[in-house]
């Protein structure tokens, strides 16, 4: 026993010490306790815990109002099925299941507490009115949230669920800087009057007119229910022409849509085409391979993609290259040991050209695969641009538009300001007058048919951000591509730009009252007609393309 100052210490201090030493221990390694909940809160979940609908349906309405921080996680965690009562310490609390246990959090501060058993958690369940009630609470708390643009999207998402009381839009509108925000609050308030059954004299006419006015494409759907229940002479008369209003606004932003994605076809129609505009305008090479060109473009997109996964913007833009080189060795090997051999005789040309588009398929088919692979759009290609509530524009088809315009402005300072475009149009227009002053027309028809069949990886490498890549992709635009360079004129760049985007343009402006199908015959005939008109196209091609020589 130890001895203090002559004597020795009792067995009871050790004791006491060691009390002690496991009480500090307990302390410092056991949880923080975190705050409890906000008595409202506590108050609200008590009752959605219990079993009268009525309070239930309150108790949502309660968080939701209750003006705490806590609010909109907790409603989350309602939502989301995993709010659970801890009965052993009469808590509630965020759980998930582990197996035949459950790991329960805390709803404060989200801090583990402890696992458990499945009769130590009782979970708070929700049926669809509830889970319906949370949806439209969590959509109120974005009304008062403090960013402007998770305000608008708060109002914006109540268009379709018009569970905000006009009083309290009222109130909104009162504390509102925002002018779109006010705006959206403005149509909103227009849509719940209208929906409103008890809703009558001069504030329903005025929300009538505001919603004939608005360019909120949902406020339609409360303007032709009103119009259907409604017996009211006067009303209905308000109400047609406010739907008439709304209507012919809706056409035209429908028709400016419409244009749209005419451009965006005809830019993949001008991308597809002007390739072959280069082997068959300027060669005279009937190329039934240039699809399959179009798809080894699109193929190498998806090798990048798989080469650098989780960076799809990176893969893109080195497929461009990539996509260019890989089509265009191919079209330098098939011109300089088959086609070469056929100049000036089109019909072998087409049948070899053929042949070589089945043994690409067949390729691809035997060493990648005949499914269809996927090819992942970058963050920025995805989604759309809305330039108006009425008119939005999807990201892909816009950069594809500026790439088609980018590719084609490349092709035309090549064609007109390098050496080597100066000798392609030297050969083309007098083959034996450009080899008298040395242009070797052997290697400017490699380059030349190359350049072609580069041209067409590029646009299987902006078809692959449009759908899937299949062994096939080819096919659905070579038909096309020729109508373009025909209608356009034979080997004229500016033809086929022009040709190219007036048939997209043309088709999508038919489809909406003929369907895809007969629009696409009515435009071959149309073509037909034209080029009986005028056989060399809207451009017509001069030199040895032309017959001149």
């Amino acid at each position: 026993m130890m001895n203090v100052r002559g004597g020795t210490l009792p067995p009871v201090f050790f004791q006491r010490l060691w009390r002690a030493v496991l009480l500090g221990l307990a302390v410092c390694f056991s949880p923080v306790q975190a705050a409890d909940l906000p008595d409202a809160l506590q108050s609200a979940l008590e009752d959605l815990a219990g079993r009268d609908k009525v309070l239930r349906l309150e108790a949502v309405e309660r968080i939701a109002n209750s003006g705490t921080e806590e609010s909109e996680a907790l409603l989350q965690v309602i939502l989301s099925g995993e709010l659970y009562h801890w009965k052993p310490e009469d808590r509630f609390v965020r759980g998930e299941k582990d197996g035949r246990k459950f790991i329960l959090y805390a709803l404060e501060d989200g801090a583990e507490l402890a696992t458990v058993g499945r009769r130590e958690a009782k979970k708070v369940s929700i049926n669809n009115t509830l889970r319906g009630a949370v949806k439209s609470a969590l959509a109120t708390l974005d009304l008062i949230a403090p960013d402007p643009a998770k305000r608008l999207a708060g109002v914006r998402a109540q268009f379709a669920a018009l569970a905000v009381p006009v009083e309290r839009i009222d109130a909104l509108l009162e504390s509102e800087s925002d002018t779109a925000v006010r705006d959206s609050l403005v149509t909103l308030r227009a849509m719940t009057l209208v929906s409103d059954e008890t809703a009558s004299g001069e504030p329903l006419m005025t929300a009538i007119a505001a919603l004939g006015n608005s360019t909120e494409p949902g406020a339609l759907t409360p303007l032709k229910g009103r119009f259907e229940r409604s017996d009211d002479d006067a009303e209905k008369s308000a109400l047609s022409s406010a739907i008439k209003a709304f209507e012919s606004r809706q056409a035209r932003f429908g028709m400016v849509k419409q244009v749209f994605f005419g451009l965006s076809l005809g830019s993949i129609l001008v991308l597809a085409a002007i390739g072959l505009a280069i082997t068959f305008g300027v060669m005279g090479v009937i190329n039934m391979a240039h699809g399959e060109l179009i798809m080894l473009g699109a193929y190498t997109t998806w090798a990048m993609q798989q080469l650098l996964p989780g960076q799809p913007g990176v893969a893109l833009l080195l497929a461009i290259p990539m996509g260019f080189m890989v089509s265009a060795s191919v079209g330098m090997v098939m011109e300089r040991f088959a086609i070469s051999k056929l100049y000036g005789r089109p019909l072998e040309t087409l049948l070899l050209t053929f042949g070589f588009s089945l043994i690409l398929q067949q390729a691809v088919r035997t060493f990648i695969s005949a499914r269809n692979v996927a090819v992942s759009n970058p963050s920025w290609m995805s989604g759309s641009l809305e330039l108006h509530p009425m008119l939005s524009l999807t990201m892909n088809r816009v950069v594809i538009m500026f790439f088609c315009l980018a590719v084609f402005a490349v092709l035309w300072w090549v064609m007109q300001r390098t050496r080597f475009g100066l000798q392609l149009r030297a050969v083309t227009q007098h083959r034996e007058m450009a080899r008298c002053v040395g242009v070797r027309s052997r290697r400017i028809d490699t380059l030349t048919f190359g350049l072609g069949a580069g041209l067409a990886g590029l646009a299987g490498v902006a078809l692959s951000q449009l759908g899937n890549v299949g062994p096939n992709l080819g096919q659905a635009w070579i038909v096309d591509s020729f109508l373009v360079v025909v209608f356009g004129g034979v080997g004229n760049l500016w033809g086929t730009l022009i040709g190219g985007l007036g048939i997209g343009v043309a088709t999508k402006l038919i489809e909406p009252w003929s369907g895809a199908v007969l629009a696409k015959v009515l435009l071959l005939v149309a073509v037909i007609l034209f080029i009986q008109r005028r056989p060399r196209g809207l451009f017509p091609p001069s030199g040895r393309s032309a017959g001149d020589n």
